[in-house]
């Protein structure tokens, strides 16, 4: 019996165990729970491994989270800071600087309605129409409307109102012009007959040959410091030209919100016109210049802080709803633009440059080398090298039996005649390719293009023939660069951010401008990083 006691007697197994609150399984409110827990038999060790194995799973599943936390968290202190930059060091202009040395102005955007030109025979009514446009901008929002018939008359225009008391006058929008002028009766040797009373300028209005903008626009070989005012004489691509004095007086245009602004701007007043500019009666009173130079409107705005340096158009394919453009940045969508940079050249012209130039799957050109591209919606037609311009005459003849090259017709340099009935575009349109300039990617991997499908470079002739809107540059002497002219230009919104130095656009129906909206700090922020 002794020897059976002895080998009963009790004895005791430890078991050693990680500090549970040490390796981050138990929280603060947990370890006094642990402290209680009594200790485990040897029966129970077993149990005690498998607790421990899920205690280990348990440590590393949260020790990802948390690093799940802290990347989230670097992230979004990562936002904060690049939104804190761009509201502190950047003002509303798209990439104006942010100066203490100056006010801090808010800047504002500006719409107008844009209008086709009518026919020569709709004369009357081109003007009835633009007058309403002009009494819709006085009324609602500032939108100024384009009208008339693109193809004939070639350029859109809008309606401002000029002068003290304001009056209306309507300008054909030219991006390829630097400076905005009138019809003025100074008086007048050589004016159209247009749908306004000439504008006649008072004496204190008269800019000075002294005036900064007239050294800009006349050079320093023209000046006269006994003259009494800044003359100008400008000589256009057609040779039509407009000689005249620089002005000074009050424009009236309308914010998005609908309320009217004065603004003080510098103009050209036009006493003396030839060729082209002539045409009588005409439609317009002037035009409107807005290229990067320094005397054109919108960067006259944007000098005298009142808008960014930005601007666009947007020119509807339905002639009868013409389309709107807009001063300022507030109408450039968030997203869906492609952008291309702005490239430097003689003239103040909106430049850019492009990789190659498809007909369908077909490349025209074949050097290459990069091809200047120039917008312009002064011009109506688009106008290609030689080369490329060959090329796609020689496509278009291969292209079915049943077109054949008509040179009676004299509608535009190349028309061809269908065998069978033709009364619109949308009759033959499935016969042809779109045309696309294709640009260099971006970030070598988003593909950038300017794609015109049919319907935008074709014209029915008054003989029912399909003529084509492309033109070859050799005949008025560029040979190297391509011009878009405003046909090409329509269906799209496009935008001239001469503060960022790029041209973008988008599809649109041009029917309805929209306002960006959200919190204006982050403005800035969406247009630079998301765009």
């Amino acid at each position: 019996m002794e020897e059976e006691k002895k080998l009963l007697l009790p004895g005791v197994v430890m078991i050693a165990v990680p500090d549970q609150l040490a390796l981050g399984l138990l929280s603060p409110d947990e370890e006094g729970v642990a402290a209680e827990e009594p200790v485990r038999s040897c029966g129970e060790a077993r149990g005690i491994e498998v607790a421990e194995e899920d205690y280990a799973a348990r440590w590393r599943e949260r020790r990802v989270l948390s690093l799940c936390r802290v990347a989230e968290a670097l992230l979004v202190l990562a936002a904060l800071a690049v939104a804190g930059h761009y509201c502190l060091y950047y003002s509303a202009g798209v990439g104006v600087p942010f100066s203490r040395e100056e006010p801090w102005r808010e800047g504002r955007s500006f719409l107008l309605p844009l209008y086709p030109k009518a026919r020569a025979s709709q004369d009357s009514g081109s003007i009835k129409a633009g007058a309403g446009a002009a009494e819709a901008m006085e009324n609602s929002t500032a939108v100024l409307p384009i009208r008339g018939n693109v193809f004939r008359d070639r350029e859109y225009y809008t309606s401002m109102y000029i002068g003290n008391p304001p009056r209306p006058y309507f300008l054909d929008i030219d991006t390829g012009s630097d400076l905005t002028w009138l019809q003025c009766d100074a008086p007048c040797t050589n004016c159209a007959k247009g749908p306004n009373p000439l504008y006649k300028p008072a004496k204190r209005n008269v800019v000075l040959p002294r005036h900064p903008l007239c050294e800009e626009l006349v050079g320093n070989q023209n000046y006269c410091d006994t003259c009494k005012q800044c003359d100008y004489d400008i000589i256009y691509a057609d040779q039509s030209s407009s000689m005249g004095v620089l002005a000074r007086d009050n424009m009236q245009l309308i914010t998005a919100d609908g309320e009217k602004e004065i603004l003080d701007i510098v103009f050209g007043c036009g006493y003396d016109q030839q060729g082209k500019l002539l045409a009588s009666p005409a439609n317009v009173d002037g035009i409107l210049g807005l290229s990067n130079a320094a005397i054109s409107l919108p960067t006259q705005l944007a000098s005298q802080g009142i808008i960014s340096n930005v601007f666009g158009h947007c020119m509807a394919k339905d002639h009868s709803s013409g389309g709107y453009m807009f001063l300022g940045d507030d109408y450039i969508p968030r997203w869906g633009m492609t952008w291309v940079p702005i490239r430097s050249g003689p003239g103040n012209l909106y430049r850019t440059e492009v990789q190659k130039v498809n007909y369908g799957d077909h490349q025209l050109d074949a050097r290459g080398k990069l091809t200047q591209v120039i917008f312009d919606s002064g011009s109506s037609y688009t106008y290609l090298p030689h080369g490329e311009y060959t090329n796609l005459i020689a496509s278009l003849k291969s292209l079915s039996p049943s077109l054949l090259q008509d040179d009676s017709d004299q509608t535009l340099p190349f028309c061809m005649k269908a065998d069978f009935p033709v009364r619109s575009v949308d009759d033959v349109k499935q016969l042809f390719k779109p045309l696309t300039l294709v640009f260099k990617k971006k970030w070598f991997i988003l593909p950038r293009t300017f794609t015109i499908p049919p319907e935008d470079y074709l014209i029915i002739s008054d003989k029912n023939n399909v003529c084509l809107g492309v033109l070859d540059g050799a005949e008025i002497g560029l040979d190297s660069e391509i011009i878009i002219g405003d046909v090409f230009l329509r269906g799209k919104l496009v935008v001239y951010d001469n503060d960022e130095k790029q041209i973008g656009w988008v599809q649109s129906d041009c029917t309805k401008p929209q306002k960006q909206s959200g919190i204006p700090l982050l403005k800035r922020v969406l247009h630079n990083q998301l765009l």
